[in-house]
């Protein structure tokens, strides 16, 4: 019973209702701003609700980081520009549906998807988190280093041309990433002697510049051609379209969880793995991936707010954030006077039942929220390129300014914006270049912990791959999704079906 009112503190308090409310819907325009992250507005929020009641101050912060992880899907289907590293994959299929007019449409799916995605998290959370954090513990800085490799292989996945320039996307990635100094000897990496370089490259700064200032140069290409006018009929997905998807949003969700638990992962990874695995179990899309599949919608909007219940994961059970938003809260945890960790499931589970209402709360004004103002938005797509490009361009200024008040930022942003424009009018993928620059940290993190828990030795290094059936599991999923990109295994699949249709 004590659990039960927890859970319904927030209902029964109509200004802690209020509060949950507020941070939903400021969070999802937040969110839809490139620049203006949701770390950013929590960690800002600190300052001002620390002389709160604990309360009070986890309910807006719960709301914002909800609502959020949500709304960088509305500029990345709208504008091609997502509004945050999570929403990435969401742009692949959601702004081709934008450019058939059908803006509306996508944004009334993945409102709804995420909304399912979130309920998932928030499930998970609440009946299973000692169960999912135990599982979490079992991986080792090896394991994190093959999941990063294994992500930065998606590329093959992610990139609709060739192999080949999928990779060399996601190794210049990889590349961005490592700028700066060693985080473990504090010598310089890839600075040429520059001191501006010193402290690397905001990876905020190269995706606005790679999806925003490179597509506002391309709508130069077309700047005489008529707005395409988008049809605004249903918005809600009727209950076929859902039931269709429903299969694929459970296991989307569970990629979803299981990622957001992981300590130093998050949403974005969670959604590009997502959208991969839409690709691979889809059969017969309506459309292929990349150009306005429902399918690539789906996917890494349930997964990226299913992450969200799993980052609270490992914050709640062990006192490890999830991801940066939960680093954060552990944080006003502290200030408020409470200790994150398995103590706390015993000295205040009221506290844990309470973010699980909070969670639970901010999910229903998602659905209330990411439902309206679609055709205002909408109408953004619908403007005049002579207004549309400048717009794109003032919002890219503005968010790459926003992220460190640095005029540096917005320099690195028209650079890959230039960079990012070459890259598409050649066929080069950018998603592979943005997952590059994310997965480099843990890459490098966990790669120096593992070799340094092996002693530098190689032999004891393979010794503990090989005798866990975690790392054996990722280190299978690495060389099958490698092997599965190349020619020989795509010949082979070829013959096969080809063998299959003969004997039917």
């Amino acid at each position: 019973m004590e659990a039960l009112w927890a859970f319904l503190t927030v209902l029964t308090q109509p200004d802690l209702l209020l509060l949950v409310a507020l941070g939903t819907f400021a969070g999802i325009y937040i969110g839809a701003i490139p620049g203006l992250s949701v770390t950013m507005a929590v960690s800002i929020l600190i300052s001002f609700t620390f002389s709160w009641e604990v309360y009070p101050a986890i309910a807006l912060m719960v709301g914002i980081f909800m609502g959020g992880v949500y709304g960088g899907s509305r500029t990345a289907i709208l504008l091609n520009i997502p509004g945050a590293p999570s929403a990435i994959a969401t742009a692949m299929d959601g702004y081709p549906m934008a450019q058939r007019g059908e803006a509306g449409q996508a944004i009334g799916v993945t409102t709804i998807m995420s909304v399912i995605g979130g309920f998932v998290g928030i499930g998970v959370l609440a009946l299973a988190a000692p169960f999912v954090a135990d599982f979490a513990l079992r991986f080792q800085p090896r394991d994190y280093m093959l999941l990063a490799v294994l992500g930065i292989l998606l590329v093959g996945s992610l990139s609709t041309g060739s192999l080949v320039k999928g990779i060399f996307a996601g190794a210049l990635g990889l590349a961005i990433g490592a700028v700066g100094r060693d985080p473990l000897t504090f010598a310089s990496r890839l600075t040429f002697d520059i001191s501006l370089l010193n402290s690397g490259i905001s990876f905020i700064a190269v995706m606005i510049g790679m999806f925003g200032v490179s597509e506002a140069l391309l709508q130069l290409h077309h700047v005489d051609k008529q707005a395409i006018r988008q049809k605004i009929g249903r918005i809600i997905p009727s209950w076929p379209v859902i039931r269709k998807h429903l299969p694929l949003s459970m296991q989307t969700s569970a990629i979803g969880v299981t990622i957001g638990a992981l300590p130093g992962t998050g949403g974005d990874i969670a959604a590009l793995m997502a959208y991969d695995h839409a690709r691979r179990v889809t059969k017969n899309p309506e459309r292929p991936f990349g150009t306005g599949a429902m399918e690539g919608l789906v996917a890494p909007e349930t997964a990226n707010n299913a992450a969200v219940g799993g980052a609270f994961i490992p914050m709640m059970t062990l006192g490890i954030p999830g991801d940066a938003v939960t680093a954060i809260m552990i944080g006003a945890l502290f200030i408020h006077g409470l200790n994150p960790g398995p103590m706390l499931m015993v000295d205040r589970p009221d506290m844990f039942w309470f973010i699980v209402g909070a969670l639970t709360m901010a999910n229903v004004f998602l659905l209330i929220f990411g439902l309206t103002g679609i055709r205002l938005f909408t109408k953004i797509v619908e403007m005049p390129r002579a207004v549309l490009i400048p717009l794109i361009l003032i919002l890219s200024i503005v968010g790459a300014y926003a992220v460190n008040n640095a005029l540096s930022d917005v320099y690195w942003m028209l650079g890959f914006g230039m960079l990012g424009y070459f890259m598409r009018l050649y066929g080069y993928p950018l998603g592979p270049v943005i997952l590059g620059v994310i997965l480099s940290r843990l890459l490098d993190d966990n790669w120096r912990r593992a070799i340094i828990s092996a002693r530098e030795d190689w032999s004891r290094f393979f010794e503990g791959v090989f005798s866990s059936p975690l790392s054996i599991v990722l280190l299978g999923a690495v060389i099958l999704i490698f092997a599965s990109q190349t020619p020989p295994w795509r010949w082979a699949m070829a013959r096969i079906a080809t063998g299959r249709n003969k004997g039917e």
